[in-house]
């Protein structure tokens, strides 16, 4: 996965999570709802840290396509 593709993903992901968040608007956040824009969070810092990884990597002369996705309780860790 090229820095790009990763771009498209973090794209549609936002893409998603508006048009939730405008239905949201227009009448409320059913638990489906509440549940999925909990989930696209997680996927999009995911794809935020490993942008951020590949970036470093690339920044110290290594191997951008090293960096591997870190699950949600670790990029919790890292945000606190």
């Amino acid at each position: 996965m090229i820095d790009r593709d990763i771009f498209f993903h973090i794209e549609q992901l936002v893409n998603e999570e508006h048009q939730i968040l405008e239905l949201a608007a227009q009448g409320g956040l059913d638990d489906q709802r509440r549940s999925r824009i909990k989930q696209l969070e997680g996927y999009l810092d995911q794809c935020w840290d490993l942008l951020r990884q590949r970036r470093a990597r690339r920044a110290a002369g290594l191997d951008p396509g090293d960096a591997r996705l870190h699950d949600e309780l670790t990029n919790e860790y890292y945000a606190q």
